[in-house]
């Protein structure tokens, strides 16, 4: 008996290290909003794409598609400058249903508990059934959504070009709070410890208390922040408008380390094993080491970088201003493949079972496997 304990106990341990790289490469990654969690990292815990294989499917929308995707339930949610948030089967890239909004919609959906939350051009925040596609609640801010929204607590948190952040009931629609800043937000928040965290048009990142809405501390990095944060570690990496990466202590809201690239750093930053992945306007992908902001590697496409790159399985993946998109090794800043597209990539991608998901101002959401 003693001996059968035993086995069993060996067995377990061995289940429960191995875990975590099951987790990893589950068939569909619970990928329900813009940068995979509600820390911004842009990691996605599932098999990638390391060879161009071929494109499974593209659906064209009617206007330039520069919201990124995001997949729950075997479906991907997006929206289009068409005024639409799309709702397509993952598998066979059929149309589920479309729900029309009245103007852009460039803000990139959250998926939970069954409804879809995203912002448009018109001022308002949606919240949209997933599987009908019918509109259960709207809230209205006083200019453009276009700052994607993150979901803690059953409160939704978003930035508004009226110069506010709000937080709203998710059930109701109902307003909880609203924080006051010197400019538009049209940075995605990130969310840890009770704290959340955004830029804003006036230069700042702020850390403000999700439940109350007070402000905790800001930050000058900037003319302007239109660059989403990201939290590893007790640090937040954000890019401003003043060319340069900031890595700031969570707590004191006390810069680490900047650095300084050629251009506007209007793309997300992604944070992977001690790395940092941004790109910038002078055309480059750039590896930036966490802790003490040296550059890796960097590497040069054919436009500016707007979209916010995304890690999975050894590969970041980035669309450029040069059409095309591209997977790069993270580790030598090699490119394994690109695919080319007919306009601009602004789009961030989503990665899911050795899939990959991009839009492009072409009117096309691809989907490469």
């Amino acid at each position: 008996m003693k001996e059968r304990i035993g086995i069993i106990t060996i067995i377990l341990s061995i289940w429960l290290i191995l875990l975590p790289d099951c987790k990893k490469f589950g068939k569909y990654s619970k990928v329900a909003m813009f940068r995979a969690n509600l820390q911004r990292t842009g990691v996605y815990y599932t098999r990638g794409v390391h060879q161009f294989n071929e494109l499974k499917w593209k659906f064209k929308t009617g206007e330039r598609l520069s919201s990124s995707p995001a997949i729950a339930d075997e479906t991907v949610y997006f929206g289009s400058g068409d005024g639409y948030l799309y709702a397509v089967n993952i598998k066979t890239g059929q149309e589920k249903w479309r729900f029309k909004t009245g103007n852009v919609v460039d803000s990139s959906p959250a998926i939970a508990n069954g409804v879809v939350y995203f912002g448009s051009s018109d001022h308002y925040l949606y919240a949209v059934d997933a599987k009908t596609g019918l509109l259960k609640w709207k809230f209205k801010t006083g200019d453009i959504v276009f700052s994607s929204p993150a979901i803690a607590d059953r409160v939704v948190y978003f930035g508004s070009n009226d110069h506010y952040f709000y937080a709203v009931n998710i059930k109701t629609g109902q307003e909880k709070w609203r924080f006051k800043t010197g400019n538009w937000v049209i940075s995605s928040p990130a969310i840890t410890n009770g704290v959340v965290y955004f830029g804003s048009g006036d230069g700042y990142l702020y850390a403000l208390n999700i439940k109350t809405g007070q402000e905790k501390w800001r930050l000058k990095i900037g003319i302007a922040v239109s660059s989403s944060p990201a939290i590893a570690d007790g640090v937040v990496y954000i890019g401003s408008q003043d060319h340069n990466l900031y890595a700031v202590d969570i707590k004191t809201g006390q810069v680490k380390w900047k650095f300084e690239t050629g251009g506007i750093v209007w793309s997300s930053p992604a944070v992977a094993n001690g790395i940092v992945y941004f790109g910038s306007h002078d055309h480059c992908l750039y590896a930036v080491d966490a802790k003490i902001g040296q550059v890796m590697w960097k590497f040069e496409t054919g436009g500016e970088i707007w979209s916010s790159p995304a890690v999975a399985d050894g590969v970041v993946y980035v669309g450029s201003n040069d059409h095309y998109f591209y997977a790069v090794d993270t580790k030598t800043g090699q490119e394994k493949w690109r695919l080319k597209t007919e306009d601009k990539i602004w789009s961030s991608p989503v990665i899911a079972d050795g899939v990959v998901y991009v839009g492009s101002n072409d009117q096309y959401l691809y989907v490469v496997e």
